[in-house]
């Protein structure tokens, strides 16, 4: 471990490293500032569009999929002159095995639901895909796989919607901003719509015969591509937020 220099920061210097503008990027955590201007991954100043340099990365660094021990890569050029940001205790939140598990391993921290997530989106996208293409050609392998592809996204939405739960109570503390508002109401009505259609579909064994007698399943299968849509955009903007350049 390299030795810290003497140089103090007040958090309004430190801020004045924002990295913008060919500006030096430095970044602090507990009390100490370390240049982070060579990093690819924070041109700018700026990480995964979310985090920004010439402030204390004690909160971030707590959420984040790795170690903090990533900064020791990085010059230390000082101190800052100010109270660390110490992370709400996760111990007081989370069973003592659970944090310890977590410890172990960083990436529980994050990943369990980005992870997961992807698994229904990709269901929910193909499915009006197959349904449109079986409709087109009147091939039934194309009905097959959206009645297979029904299966999986009754399967995997709710492990979906678990992890994330997990990771909402986790990493904001339960706090309802609007993304995770807007989650938390269309993603119940998506796992409802997808198992309305498994079912619907299983009853309905001449539906590629007589798709006019099955409007409903019609409807409801090609409405799940712009509801995993809307689902899929606010989750996004979660971790990587809008901006103006």
């Amino acid at each position: 471990m390299s030795q810290t220099p003497d140089r103090r920061f007040t958090p309004q210097e430190l801020a004045g490293f924002d990295g913008a503008e060919g500006r030096p990027a430095y970044v602090a955590h507990k009390g100490v500032v370390y240049d982070i201007t060579g990093s690819r991954l924070w041109k700018a100043g700026k990480h995964m569009n979310r985090h920004h340099a010439g402030a204390d990365m004690g909160l971030d660094l707590a959420q984040a999929p790795h170690s903090p021990d990533v900064l020791e890569r990085f010059p230390r050029v000082g101190v800052l002159e100010a109270p660390a940001r110490a992370p709400e205790p996760v111990a007081d939140r989370v069973p003592a095995w659970l944090s310890r598990f977590m410890k172990r391993y960083p990436m529980l921290k994050r990943h369990p639901h980005p992870m997961t997530v992807h698994f229904p989106i990709a269901f929910c996208v193909l499915i009006p895909l197959c349904l449109l293409l079986a409709l087109v050609t009147g091939w039934a392998g194309f009905d097959a796989a959206m009645l297979v592809l029904l299966g999986a996204a009754v399967l995997f939405t709710p492990v979906a919607i678990v992890t994330g739960l997990f990771t909402w109570w986790l990493n904001y503390a339960s706090a309802r901003i609007r993304p995770v508002v807007v989650k938390l109401v269309a993603t119940p009505v998506l796992f409802l719509a997808v198992l309305w259609a498994f079912v619907a579909r299983l009853r309905a064994p001449d539906f590629l015969a007589h798709p006019g007698d099955h409007l409903g399943l019609v409807v409801v299968v090609l409405a799940l591509f712009p509801l995993v849509s809307l689902i899929g955009w606010f989750g996004a903007a979660l971790t990587f937020p809008p901006h103006d350049d």
